[in-house]
Formats: structure tokens, C-alpha cells, sequence
């Protein structure tokens, strides 16, 4: 599975939302309906699933669907 099916699994199972509303310009909090729990959990589940580790000042960027492929991408890159 590439990678930005993996994060849109990880969205959707955690999030709950429809797979067709998880596209790279969906923002976490305002079009998926993510709080800041959510947020948190997310990032840890990509943590695991891509055995990176996202430091808070990182994850904080991190607001939309297509940033965190940009970071999962550039963190794989290293």
C-alpha cells in the first residue's frame, strides 16, 4: 500500500470520516472534524505505522492531510 493510503486508512479509522473526504488540501479540525485529542492520536498512529517520530513543534504544522504526507515523505527520504 503507498503511503498516502496508508495515512488516508489511518484518517478514516481514526477519525471516522468518508475516505472521498480525505483528500491532501482537508484540514484535521475544520473540514474533518478532528479536535485536539484526535490531532494527538493521529500523529501517534503515524508514528507508528511509518517508525518515524514527529517532535511537538513538528506536529503542530501538521494540519492538513497533504502535510503530513509532505512530512512522512521527507521524513522516509532521510
Amino acid at each position: 500500500m503507498a503511503d498516502m493510503e496508508k495515512i488516508k486508512a489511518i484518517i478514516v479509522e481514526q477519525l471516522g470520516v468518508s475516505e472521498e473526504q480525505v483528500k491532501p488540501e482537508a484540514k484535521f479540525i475544520e473540514d474533518l472534524g478532528a479536535d485536539s485529542l484526535d490531532t494527538v492520536e493521529l500523529v501517534m498512529a503515524f508514528e507508528e505505522e511509518f517508525d518515524i517520530t514527529v517532535p511537538d513543534e513538528d506536529a503542530e504544522k501538521l494540519l492538513s492531510v497533504g502535510d503530513v504526507f509532505a512530512y512522512i515523505e521527507q521524513q522516509s527520504s532521510k
